[in-house]
C-alpha cells in the first residue's frame, strides 16, 4: 500500500515567496514530494510526472478514470453540481441565446465572436461548403449498407488530401479559414453519405441558408422536391449541436489529442475522433434509446413490466438514456433540451408510438422513488434521440449528428495541443502481466495445446 497525504498547510518561506503546495508519497521507506496543481475552479491534481524516474514505479489507472492527461482551458464540468461551461460561459446561456456557429468560434478561439468576426466566419462556412467534384466519386466506392460514420471518417481524410494550405493554429485568421473548411465540409459529407446510403442523388448546399438549416436541406431535399427547413426545427437541431460541441476529455476528444500529439494534421486527428465516437459505448447512446423503445414496442411488453425489470437487480434489463457517468445529480444539457423536445413534438404533431412511449417512460422515471433516489434522470441522449427521430433523421445518422456537433470541440482541443510549447507525444505506460523470459522452441519440438 502506498499512502499519499496532502499537505494543505505546508507553506515554507523561501526568499520571501511561499513554496507551492505538495503531497507526500511514502514508498519503500522513502518519502517523495509531489507537486499539487490547482485549477481555476479549485480542482486539485497531484503531479506524478517524475514518479517513475524518482521511484521506479508508475500509477495504474485502467481507463484513465482518475488521471488528468492535460491542462485545458476549453471546457469545465462539475459532475456533482451539474455544471457545464464552455470557456467559462454556462451552457444554459449559450443554448438559450447563442448559435452553434457562434459557439464553435468560442470553443476554438476562446472568446465570443464580435459581430464582424461572426459574419466573417459565416461567410467562410458558405465559401467552403462544397467538396471537390472528384470526391463525389468516392461515395460510389462504399457498399450501399456502409455505416455513415465509416464514410464520414474516410471522407474527412480524403478531403484533407485536397487541403494543401499550411495550417497555422497560432494565427486566428489563418486557422479560422481551416476551421470553416472542416466544419462546412463535414456537414456536406454527412448529408451526402446519407443520400448515398438510400440510393438518392447528392444535394448541393444552398449558400443563402444558415449552417444547420443547410444541413437539413441537403439531407431531405430531392431533385423534384425542395425541402424548406422550418426555423423552429432547425433551431432544435442547432441546440443539439451546441449541447454536444464539447465535453471535456471524453474518449473521442482524448483520441483527437492523442493523435494530435504526434503532430498529425487536423484532418487525420478529427477522422480518428470520428472512429472513437462511433463506438456504441460513446456516441451511440441516443441511438440506443430508440433501439430500446423499438424493442419494447415490438415485443408488446407493457411499460410497467419493463420498468419492473429495470428495477430488479437480478434482471439484465437496462434503461438507456437515463443517468450519466459524469453527472452525479443531473445532466444540465437535459434540462435545456427537454424544452426543445416538447416544442418540436408539439410543432410537428407527430403520433409515433415510440415517441409516445418515451414520454410515458419519462413520466415514470421522474415520479418513481427508485429513479429519483438513484438520480437516474433522463439525460441529453434521451431527448436528442427523440428530437432527431421526430425530425426524420434516420437511426444510423444519429451518431453522425453527434459528430457534426463535436467538430468544434475536437478542433479546439487539436489547436490547444498543437500550440502548447510544452506538449509531448502521448505515451501511456503499462503494467506488464505476461510471461517472463522464455526460450524459443523449435517447431518440431512444440507440443499441441489441449
Amino acid at each position: 500500500m502506498i499512502p499519499v497525504t496532502q499537505r494543505p498547510g505546508n507553506v515554507i518561506e523561501k526568499k520571501g515567496a511561499p513554496m507551492k503546495e505538495t503531497a507526500t508519497l511514502s514508498y519503500r521507506g522513502r518519502n517523495f514530494e509531489l507537486p499539487v496543481h490547482v485549477g481555476t475552479e479549485g480542482e486539485t491534481s497531484i503531479d506524478v510526472t517524475k514518479l517513475r524516474s524518482d521511484t521506479g514505479a508508475i500509477t495504474l489507472d485502467p481507463g484513465y478514470g482518475n488521471t488528468g492527461s492535460v491542462e485545458s482551458a476549453i471546457t469545465f464540468i462539475d459532475g456533482e453540481q451539474g455544471i457545464l461551461r464552455y470557456r467559462g460561459y454556462p451552457i444554459e446561456q449559450l443554448a438559450d441565446r447563442g448559435s452553434f456557429v457562434e459557439t464553435a468560434w468560442l470553443l476554438i478561439f476562446g472568446e465570443l465572436p464580435t459581430e464582424s468576426e461572426l459574419r466573417h466566419f459565416e461567410d467562410l462556412l458558405t465559401e467552403h461548403e462544397m467538396i471537390h467534384e472528384n470526391l463525389r466519386h468516392h461515395f460510389n466506392g462504399f457498399p450501399s449498407d456502409a455505416h455513415p460514420m465509416a464514410i464520414l471518417s474516410a471522407m474527412i481524410n480524403a478531403v484533407g488530401c485536397f487541403q494543401k494550405g499550411i495550417v497555422e493554429p497560432d494565427k486566428t485568421e489563418s486557422f479560422a479559414k481551416t476551421a470553416a473548411r472542416l466544419m462546412s465540409k463535414v456537414r456536406t459529407i454527412a448529408a451526402a453519405s446519407y443520400k448515398v446510403s438510400i440510393g438518392r442523388p447528392i444535394t448541393y448546399p444552398r449558400p443563402e441558408l444558415p449552417y444547420t438549416a443547410n444541413l437539413l436541406h441537403m439531407m431531405f431535399s430531392r431533385p423534384n422536391k425542395s425541402y424548406e427547413p422550418d426555423p423552429e426545427i432547425a433551431a432544435a437541431l442547432d441546440m443539439i449541436f451546441i449541447l454536444h460541441a464539447d465535453h471535456e476529455q471524453n474518449c473521442s476528444t482524448s483520441t483527437v489529442r492523442m493523435v494530435a500529439s504526434s503532430q498529425a494534421n487536423l484532418w487525420a486527428s478529427v477522422a480518428a475522433g470520428v472512429c472513437a465516437l462511433w463506438g456504441p459505448l460513446h456516441g451511440g447512446a441516443n441511438q440506443a434509446v430508440i433501439e430500446m423503445l423499438t424493442h419494447l414496442h415490438d415485443s408488446g411488453e407493457s411499460l410497467e413490466s419493463f420498468v419492473a425489470k429495470v428495477k430488479d437487480k437480478n434482471a439484465a434489463e437496462r434503461l438507456m438514456g437515463f443517468g450519466h457517468r459524469v453527472y452525479k445529480s443531473f445532466d444540465p444539457r437535459a434540462k435545456i433540451i427537454k424544452g426543445a423536445c416538447d416544442r418540436v413534438l408539439k410543432k410537428l404533431g407527430i403520433h409515433d408510438p415510440l415517441l409516445d412511449m418515451a414520454m410515458r417512460l419519462e413520466e415514470v422515471a421522474l415520479r418513481d422513488s427508485y429513479f429519483i433516489e438513484r438520480k437516474l434522470y433522463p439525460n441529453v441522449d434521451f431527448y436528442s434521440g427523440i428530437i432527431m427521430r421526430a425530425i426524420g433523421i434516420p437511426l444510423e445518422m444519429f451518431t453522425v449528428m453527434f459528430a457534426i456537433g463535436r467538430i468544434p470541440g475536437w478542433m479546439a482541443n487539436w489547436r490547444e495541443t498543437t500550440i502548447d510549447p510544452k506538449a509531448r507525444i502521448y505515451r501511456p505506460r503499462q503494467l506488464y502481466v505476461g510471461p517472463t523470459q522464455r526460450d524459443y522452441v523449435e517447431l518440431s519440438q512444440r507440443r499441441g495445446r489441449a
